[in-house]
């Protein structure tokens, strides 16, 4: 190496000769006195010395401390341009909210304070090794969320502003684990769609449409370059970003009509002000997160999302944030009252039918709105507290008559020609535009703990005429998603054609940290054939996938569950009933001729042993390996893959003398 290069690297001292070795300190006294000084803890004091270090006005380093808490990613220049880029739109602007929080609070008497936790893309890592840390992200960011929360000893109030697939729930599990504190989630938005583009669904799907021929590379390229229309917020349809963005707002920690506003807008500024003001609001009236999130508030929720037809990984997420609130989790039974009693009322990406984005859902009303149809139909709590400092029945009177949703809606009109009341529908409208409820449980001998599919993603062509999804085929069984989306594309003798279903076991918690498989479920959206192709899977799946896929099988593959005991050529049944939400998946053997019964499927599954291709991904990490026994012993995905503590210690207690008898043992 040349010697100029060699100094560009480990330098030539030039900065040394201006480097200081000493400087002054702030001036000014700090406001404390003499009883302040005997009684107060040394943290205290030092805390001001740090305030006044970092340049805060001394005569305002007594004002009451109020924490931002985000999920903010990437570097930007004060014009907006990229210095060094997050990892997805979700978190790569909501710096603009935090300093319109922090000015709001500093206006109005407070002392901000701002922390980050940044998170993860899934898009990003879909296919990759990185999905296998996505879902244990979450936990260990509630936890870190918390300890920053809590190493602020004298705040107020935390305000948490974040986005996308696992760092709003991890916000939430992290606001709901501070119940005495008060709190306010600001939902980080969406993004713009782009004009004549692809919205960031479809965009996912461009290498598999290309293998078969769909598309060529300049449409590739140009489309992938061009989804987003703006450059911050979550993606455009109604996925995991969005329905917890809903249900921040439905759980009523987040104030009416913030969840899907679009990133960058005026109305998305605005939103971070009134957020802080009304976290000072709460403060002042003495209420607590706890007084917020509690049950009628979750059961509120479930019908919400029901209403939206939200993302199924929500059932991982709800129950997780109701068990750090300290309530009990909802069941499957929760679930599936809710689904029944509550129509599917909006019409958004992915579920259709027009498939509307995600910003004309927030111009339509949003969140307020379902909720006018659902108090009008008695299936809300109307006497539940909110962050507004007034009920749900409260917020909902004045959204009605609010100027806000009349120029919402009639912006909706003028700039898309859209009919708002196309876009959220009363239960009437809903029925007769054909929308129907979202989730089925689906149970049966390959699922005994259950297992969960969107029922309204389901191609209507392939469902028969009393609205039941009837499909019986082959297993292509797959240990690995590399091994499954390479059959997908391929075309010769090992590719999957139309009737087969494709089993992807083995990629729960303990094999892939429960891996999100969007490349399979989009892929086969987008392929002519892929309507006739079911997957079935101990995974999870993005809540944009759409099609007859079945996921959270339980128990996994890796937990001795039958669904890894399948074969290539087995016969599967499944069986979705959209009517009464209810459904089956069973194995019924292998000679279509003389098909077993569930009972006879299940005996011949007990009987054999697990697939020889399903174990623990080679690569998966060892915070995931140990994030996947936690969680198991906590009750696994169906309890939220959450950690119980009085639980895993009482096994640990356990495990520790069973070890402790045997090692007592003769011999």
């Amino acid at each position: 190496m040349q010697a100029d290069a060699l100094d560009a690297i480990l330098g030539d001292g030039t900065a040394l000769a201006e480097t200081r070795t000493s400087g002054e300190g702030p001036p000014g006294r700090l406001p404390i006195d003499d009883a302040t000084l005997r009684q107060a803890p040394s943290g205290h004091l030092f805390g001001m010395t740090q305030n006044a270090g970092m340049g805060w006005p001394v005569s305002g380093i007594g004002r009451d401390p109020w924490l931002i808490l985000s999920t903010q990613g990437g570097l930007r220049a004060e014009d907006g341009r990229p210095l060094a880029l997050g990892l997805h739109t979700g978190h790569w602007e909501i710096d603009r909210l935090v300093r319109v929080a922090a000015e709001t609070f500093a206006a109005n008497g407070g002392l901000p304070f701002s922390l980050m936790c940044s998170d993860p893309c899934d898009g990003r890592s879909q296919g990759t090794t990185g999905m296998f840390d996505s879902l244990p992200y979450r936990n260990d960011a509630a936890m870190t969320m918390r300890r920053l929360v809590r190493s602020l000893p004298t705040r107020r109030g935390v305000l948490g502003i974040a986005t996308c697939d696992k760092g709003l729930p991890a916000m939430m599990l992290a606001l709901a684990g501070c119940g005495g504190l008060p709190g306010v989630i600001v939902p980080g938005g969406v993004t713009l769609p782009a004009r004549g583009a692809e919205d960031t669904a479809k965009v996912q799907t461009i290498g598999a449409r290309y293998a078969h021929g769909l598309i060529d590379l300049e449409h590739a390229a140009a489309m992938g370059c061009r989804a987003c229309g703006s450059p911050g917020g979550g993606c455009q349809f109604l996925g995991t970003a969005a329905t917890s963005q809903v249900i921040a707002e439905a759980l009523g920690i987040a104030l009416p009509h913030s969840a899907l506003a679009p990133s960058g807008e005026p109305v998305w500024l605005d939103m971070a002000r009134r957020s802080a003001l009304a976290l000072m609001q709460l403060a002042r009236a003495g209420t607590p997160l706890s007084a917020i999130l509690t049950r009628k508030a979750v059961e509120n929720a479930l019908v919400v999302h029901a209403a939206f037809g939200g993302s199924t990984n929500l059932l991982l997420h709800v129950p997780a944030i109701a068990r750090a609130a300290g309530l009990a989790a909802p069941t499957v039974a929760d679930w599936t009252a809710a689904n029944r009693a509550t129509p599917r009322l909006v019409d958004a990406l992915p579920n259709g039918p027009r498939h509307h984005p995600t910003v004309q859902v927030f111009m339509a009303g949003g969140v307020p709105e379902v909720m006018l149809h659902l108090r009008d139909m008695g299936l809300l709590h109307l006497d539940a507290p909110t962050v507004s400092g007034r009920t749900v029945g409260e917020n909902l009177q004045w959204w009605e008559h609010s100027q806000a949703r009349r120029i919402a809606r009639q912006r909706l009109r003028e700039l898309d020609g859209i009919d708002p009341d196309n876009v959220i529908m009363g239960p009437d409208a809903a029925r007769a535009a054909g929308l129907t409820s979202a989730l089925v449980f689906p149970v049966g001998n390959l699922a005994p703990d259950g297992s969960v599919i969107k029922a309204t993603s389901i191609d209507p062509s392939v469902v028969d005429a009393d609205n039941v999804y009837r499909h019986t085929g082959r297993a292509r069984v797959f240990a690995s998603e590399h091994e499954a989306i390479a059959a997908i594309k391929a075309r010769g003798e090992s590719a999957v054609v139309a009737g087969d279903i494709v089993v992807l076991a083995g990629c729960g918690p303990a094999g892939t940290g429960m891996e999100e498989t969007y490349q399979l479920t989009s892929a086969l959206k987008y392929l002519p054939w892929g309507k006739h192709v079911p997957v079935l899977t101990d995974a999870r799946f993005s809540g944009v996938s759409t099609g007859a896929c079945i996921g959270h099988v339980g128990p996994e593959a890796l937990a001795g569950g039958p669904i890894g005991r399948l074969r290539d050529g087995d016969l599967v049944r499944i069986v979705i009933d959209r009517n009464s939400l209810q459904g089956s998946i069973d194995f019924i053997g292998t000679d279509q001729a003389s098909p077993l019964s569930p009972e006879e499927g299940a005996k011949v599954l007990a009987s054999r042993p697990v697939h020889p291709g399903i174990a623990p991904h080679p690569e998966l990490p060892a915070d995931t390996r140990l994030w996947a026994a936690l969680q198991e012993a906590s009750g696994g995905t169906w309890g939220g893959c959450v950690y119980d503590v009085d639980a895993i210690i009482r096994i640990l207690a356990a495990g520790r003398e069973a070890l402790a008898a045997r090692a007592r043992e003769p011999g």
